[in-house]
């Protein structure tokens, strides 16, 4: 960047309603240093910004907000839903959140794990929602899709990948033990039993445990750690230990002790956190089954009066004073008034009462209530995500994503937890190596193992 670089920003402005907000808003905005120009546009509600950048930095877009809060006015905000794809435990949300605060015009962002969802409320015009893709995915994780708030759209699940990885790792890991059993069984095979149990290890730690070494990677980029870190480096110690007593199994390394491997242990840890994930996305899919249910409720096109003539529109397009027509067994496509007709409507998916409610001129009906025998027109009063139905939706998914002071707890604990039981790993190391029996790296290498393994509280994650 050069020494001195300037570019444009559109900002929408809340508050205006005539031409002197217009000067008080220009005036307030070109207060802020580092902005070399602003023309605003009463009508379209937006300011468009010349700024400039000396070296240090453009004008941030908080500073830009709290200049116009301070004249009276605001920054328009919009709010929208991420699928978010990869998380596991509670130290994912922070990562994720943090991710998406970091973008430039995000205002804040919220993150449900249990409905693996982000609602980012940001600045349009600042930030995009390709910008925040590519910070989650730069932060490890991924956007299965983009939802609009509260219509409870479904997204890929990860319970058939992760079933299969678990069953997987578990069956190997109950073949090592077995065949570490009943060593017999191999007899007379040109080389030595523990090779089988490498072979049959390696794709376990390799396939099954790649989720947790992206996590551990893409937290390391972060300068930061969870709980994936934990059994990525416990796993990939036993098993690197293992591989190695394997191939010096004979050599003075071992001083003609016995080299024992260990390749049951990670395999064992591999699918048992797999299992785990597994319940929990299994879980999660489930608890999310309750707002894909009432969003499916929806009818997907309406009969709105346009013009004189009766035309078949999306759901989306219906406007608040539409005349909407509804026939028969149809379902209601918005909130409003009955203007004509009459008829008895189920409303059990609102109030649970089966018994169907008489609608006549004046009376009040509601999106997703399902027609009886009769026909009647409406005018729309709530349409889209200000029915009732959207507003039941959201109150679903606050409920789930809201977190209990346990909940805050524990993302405070993760943060510190992991790295300070790597610490302790390490001094139990150096500890053994210094004062262990020989060989001395065995043993430390094993205590320091067992330290790392033993210390994966993934519960806390849950």
């Amino acid at each position: 960047m050069s020494a001195q670089s300037a570019y444009r920003m559109a900002l929408p402005i809340t508050g205006m309603t005539c031409a002197a907000c217009v000067s008080h808003v220009s005036r307030a905005l070109e207060d802020v240093d580092g902005v070399d120009g602003v023309a605003v546009n009463l009508a379209s509600e937006r300011a468009t910004l010349t700024l400039r950048d000396d070296g240090g930095g453009a004008p941030s877009l908080r500073a830009l907000a709290d200049a116009l809060e301070d004249a009276g006015y605001g920054v328009a905000a919009r709010k929208t839903a991420l699928a978010i794809g990869g998380m596991t435990c509670a130290a994912c949300v922070s990562h994720v959140e943090r991710a998406l605060t970091e973008v430039e015009g995000v205002a804040g962002a919220s993150v449900n794990l249990a409905a693996e969802r982000a609602t980012v409320e940001y600045v349009p015009g600042v930030a995009a929602i390709s910008d925040m893709r590519y910070a989650v995915e730069d932060a490890g994780y991924s956007v299965a899709a983009v939802i609009g708030e509260g219509d409870g759209s479904d997204y890929p699940s990860e319970t058939g990948g992760l079933k299969a990885k678990c069953a997987v790792s578990l069956a190997v890991s109950a073949a090592i033990m077995a065949l570490m059993a009943f060593p017999a069984v191999l007899d007379g095979l040109p080389f030595r039993m523990e090779f089988v149990l490498w072979a049959l290890a390696t794709p376990v730690q390799i396939w099954a445990a790649r989720g947790f070494y992206a996590s551990a990677w893409s937290a390391a980029k972060r300068f930061t750690s969870n709980m994936n870190t934990l059994i990525a480096v416990g796993t990939s110690v036993a098993y690197g230990y293992s591989a190695f007593a394997v191939v010096f199994a004979d050599s003075a390394l071992f001083d003609g002790r016995a080299a024992h491997t260990y390749f049951d242990a990670s395999t064992a840890i591999i699918g048992l956190t797999l299992f785990g994930r597994f319940l929990e996305a299994r879980a999660k899919r489930r608890a999310s089954d309750t707002v894909r249910a009432l969003a499916n409720l929806r009818p997907e096109s309406a009969r709105v009066v346009r013009d004189g003539a009766h035309v078949d529109v999306p759901i989306e397009d219906i406007a608040v004073g539409d005349t909407i027509l509804v026939r028969p067994g149809e379902r209601v496509s918005a909130d409003g008034v009955v203007t004509s007709g009459a008829s008895s409507v189920d409303e059990s998916m609102l109030t649970g009462e089966s018994a169907p409610v008489e609608k006549r001129e004046g009376s009040e009906v509601y999106a997703a209530t399902v027609n009886g025998g009769g026909a009647f027109a409406f005018a729309a009063t709530r349409v889209g995500r200000d029915t009732t139905l959207s507003g039941i939706i959201r109150l679903v998914e606050e409920a789930q994503g809201s977190k209990a002071p346990i909940q805050r707890l524990a993302d405070a604990v993760s943060a510190w937890f992991v790295p300070a039981v790597i610490i302790i790993a390490a001094a139990v190391f150096a500890f053994w190596l210094a004062l262990g029996p020989a060989p001395s790296y065995a043993a430390a290498a094993l205590a320091a193992v067992a330290v790392l393994i033993i210390a994966c509280p993934c519960a806390m994650g849950l």
